[in-house]
């Protein structure tokens, strides 16, 4: 058990396109709107986290044109926010749309990002402590990976709306948003590799 929470540490500390976006939204719309993103994200983790654990996730993406359509889809979507992130002037957010994203933007998030996926499957598949009950070992873990998954998704959110609070120099703000869309890029490339490398 003790392997599984540092695995949950490790895997969920790297920034990935749920932390990125909620620091997004909290720089962009502040604390109430990020906080509905957030739960968003967190109920949508927890739905892959069961696709995964209940085996669906393996069904469907073993079917060639299913898989290759959702990755099409996320690559879209996150190379998307990328570009929203970095063309986004001199504010630190992604490009304000009409309204702040919400629960439901959240949970749109977790189901095509490649790196919940990733994450959930090492977790879910691997660190077996207890066989005799399965289903007593996915609700272990998904107390031990919410433990982890949470605060640090609200220390991201926070560094969001910290960002926003100190009204930087608008050089400094383009600097953070062209770093934010380089990482969201790499997820992109990453998530490419891993399907045809």
């Amino acid at each position: 058990m003790l392997e599984f929470a540092l695995a949950c540490l490790f895997l969920l500390i790297t920034p990935g396109p749920g932390v990125l976006s909620v620091a997004g939204v909290g720089s962009g719309f502040g604390y109430r709107a990020g906080f509905s993103y957030l739960w968003g994200l967190c109920a949508g983790n927890f739905l892959v986290g069961m696709a995964v654990a209940t085996g669906l996730a393996a069904i469907i993406f073993s079917i060639p044109y299913v898989r290759v359509t959702l990755l099409v889809g996320s690559v879209a979507y996150l190379t998307w926010l990328a570009a929203k992130i970095a063309l986004s002037g001199s504010r630190v957010a992604f490009a304000a749309p009409s309204h702040a994203p919400g629960f439901r933007d959240g949970i749109a998030l977790q189901v095509i990002n490649p790196k919940a996926y990733a994450v959930n499957t090492a977790l879910f598949t691997g660190f077996a402590f207890l066989p005799a009950s399965y289903p007593a070992e996915v609700l272990t873990k998904v107390i031990i990976l919410n433990a982890f998954w949470i605060p640090i998704h609200f220390l991201w959110l926070g560094a969001g709306v910290k960002i926003k609070q100190l009204d930087l120099p608008a050089r400094a703000q383009r600097a953070i948003n062209m770093l934010m869309a380089l990482a969201m890029l790499l997820v992109v490339g990453i998530a490419l590799l891993a399907e045809f490398g």
